[in-house]
Formats: C-alpha cells, sequence, structure tokens
C-alpha cells in the first residue's frame, strides 16, 4: 500500500479512511511508512491520520519533546479535527501521544503505546549515530528489531542518509536529549483514558520492564507481549498488533471521554 501524502498550511500528512479517528504518530527514526499495515487494515472502517513529524527540519530551540507536542497541536488545529481521538505512538511518537493526553485528556478517547520513551530508552544501543560509517547504521538499525531482515536496504539507506547531515544529527541528538529529560514518571498515574500497551518481547530499547512499569502507573492500562518482536510490533509483527488493537478498539467503543483538563 503506497501512502498518499497530503500538504495542508504548511503540514504533511496522511489521511485515509472515514469513521472514528485513529491519530498515529511515528518515533525518532521512524516515517508515515512504519504504520502502513496498520492504515490498511483500519482505514476500512476508520479514518486514519498520520502527521509527518517535523524531527529533522523543525528550529533548533523547539527540537524536543513539548516541542513535537505543540507541533500535534497546530497540526490538529490545522485539519479541524475537535473531536476525541485515539493517539497511538511508537517509541519517541508515544513519548509525544503521552505529553499530549496528559495536557488534554478530553481529547483523548484512548491512548495506544508500543515502544514508547518516557520512562526509559536506550535510543541508538547506546550510541548516537556515527557519520559516514554505514554498517554502523546498519548494524543500530537491525538492533531495533528482533529479527534483523526486517531492517531492509531502504530503511537502513534513509537513516545513513539522515545521520549524513549535520544539521540533521544536531536535531536527533537534541531530541533524543529531551526525551531522556522528559521522564514522566511521576505524571503517569494522572492518565485516566483506556490505555493499551502492546510491547516486544525482545526490544532492546525500551525493554519490558519498561512495558511492565507503564502498565503499572497508567491503572487504566492492559499489557499484551509480542515473542519474537523488537522495538516496532506494528511494522515486525503487524498481524498480531493489528489484532490487538481491533480487540481493544471493540472492546473501549462504549468508553466516556473525560471532560476538562
Amino acid at each position: 500500500m503506497e501512502l498518499q501524502i497530503k500538504e495542508r498550511n504548511g503540514f504533511n500528512y496522511v489521511d485515509e479512511g472515514t469513521g472514528e479517528v485513529l491519530l498515529l504518530l511515528h518515533g525518532l527514526f521512524g516515517a508515515l511508512s512504519n504504520w502502513e499495515d496498520v492504515v490498511r487494515e483500519f482505514s476500512t472502517d476508520h479514518r486514519v491520520i498520520i502527521p509527518l513529524l517535523p524531527i529533522y527540519e523543525m528550529p533548533l530551540s523547539k527540537a524536543g519533546v513539548p516541542g513535537l507536542m505543540s507541533y500535534v497541536e497546530d497540526f490538529l488545529a490545522a485539519i479541524h479535527l475537535t473531536e476525541p481521538t485515539t493517539v497511538l505512538g511508537n517509541s519517541l511518537g508515544g513519548h509525544v501521544a503521552l505529553v499530549y493526553t496528559l495536557r488534554h485528556p478530553d481529547r483523548v478517547r484512548r491512548l495506544v503505546l508500543t515502544g514508547s520513551s518516557g520512562l526509559f530508552e536506550d535510543s541508538m544501543g547506546g550510541s548516537f549515530p556515527k557519520r559516514g560509517n554505514y554498517a554502523f547504521v546498519q548494524e543500530r538499525v537491525a538492533y531495533t528489531f528482533y529479527d534483523p531482515q526486517v531492517a531492509t536496504k531502504e530503511l537502513v539507506d534513509e537513516v545513513f542518509n539522515v545521520t549524513n547531515s549535520n544539521a540533521k544529527c544536531l536535531r536527533i541528538i537534541s531530541i533524543a536529549r529531551s526525551a531522556q529529560r522528559h521522564n514522566l514518571g511521576k505524571d503517569l498515574t494522572r492518565i485516566k483514558v483506556p490505555t493499551l500497551l502492546v510491547w516486544g518481547l525482545n526490544d532492546t530499547i525500551t525493554p519490558p520492564p519498561v512495558a511492565h512499569e507503564f502498565h503499572r502507573l497508567i491503572s487504566s492500562s492492559e499489557l499484551r507481549f509480542l515473542d519474537h518482536c523488537g522495538h516496532a510490533p506494528m511494522m515486525e509483527r503487524p498481524q498480531e498488533f493489528n489484532a490487538y488493537l481491533r480487540q481493544f478498539l471493540r472492546r473501549t467503543a462504549g468508553h466516556p471521554v473525560a471532560v476538562g483538563a
């Protein structure tokens, strides 16, 4: 499935299907394509929206979790989306989704986190990418997945090209450090919306104990693990991820939305 990118008021995004809205947020080295299988499955009966987060282009002074959350706020205003949404986030996108939910509990119907930062993450295996070293980038991208074959040449090439830009690397470092500083451990107990946690048992970036801690702190959460799966379950185990998501959406269909902030 080739995703069609739309543009409005300077925002680039995917907007497929009609119905209840699913808002998908990608990670630091993520892309719209990370969510292809989710779009394919759910755009038949949902409106699936994915903003392209300006991770590599945003002003350096705003390159962080709060800046990305503000970008999501501005994007939703630009497309005139005011109804409560189900927000899904992977990795850094999960962190942004958490901050958005804490800021706007009345705008979030449900929350879905997979490999989310916000408590702990070992980004790029504890190292920032080395410029010009393709083998290193290839190894680090493969580290994201249980099956290194998921790290296709196209994916590795994309990350390699990003890491060869000084300007982009500065923003990556700024955002990664911001994510580490913005630990949400003291805030997560305030989240009351139904929350689904889908985690890879073999996630080395946000390992299983992180998922258990999210589950402990978010009282309205349920936790599902996928074996033989790393940091991006929606890419590595798409059928199982979509099945958990479908069950969760059906089970929580009648849950009321919070009123007020």
